[in-house]
C-alpha cells in the first residue's frame, strides 16, 4: 500500500526481521528504545492478522527485548496494541509498541496502561 508510511521501505531501519514481521524504533518514541513491531503484509489492525503473523511478532517482541536490556538496561516495559480510531491508533497499519519503562520515568507508574482514562472502577491502591 503505497500511502501507508509502514509499507514504504526506505522510511526505517530494520532492527530485526522474519519472514513475516519486522522491528524497527519509532520515529516518535515514548521513551529512549521505543520499538514497533509489524507485520510486513498490509493489515490495519490486530484482529485482522493471521495468527501466524501475530507469532511472527510475538517472536520479534523478545528478540528486540534482548537488544533493549543490553543496550538501554530497562526496568520494565509496557508492551501493547491500539485498535481503531477510538482506541488511539493513528496509523493504520497493525503495530505492535514494545516501549522500554526506567524507574522515576513518571511520578507514578502504578496501573501502567489503566491510566490511559479514568477508571471506571477506582484502581486499588498498593497493599
Amino acid at each position: 500500500m503505497k500511502e501507508c508510511v509502514f509499507c514504504q521501505k526506505p522510511q526505517k531501519e530494520i532492527i530485526f526481521e522474519n519472514d513475516l514481521a519486522q522491528a524497527f524504533y519509532d520515529r516518535y518514541p515514548v521513551n529512549r528504545g521505543h520499538v514497533l513491531i509489524t507485520p510486513k503484509r498490509h493489515v490495519e489492525t490486530f484482529f485482522e492478522a493471521t495468527l501466524e503473523e501475530l507469532t511472527a511478532i510475538n517472536q520479534l517482541v523478545f528478540k528486540v527485548k534482548n537488544i533493549l536490556e543490553e543496550k538501554y538496561k530497562p526496568q520494565g516495559y509496557n508492551i501493547g496494541f491500539n485498535v481503531n480510531r477510538a482506541g488511539g491508533q493513528t496509523i493504520f497499519h497493525l503495530h505492535c509498541h514494545l516501549i522500554p519503562r526506567f524507574t522515576g520515568d513518571v511520578e507514578n507508574p502504578r496501573g501502567g496502561i489503566r491510566r490511559i482514562k479514568k477508571n471506571l472502577v477506582p484502581y486499588p491502591e498498593e497493599e
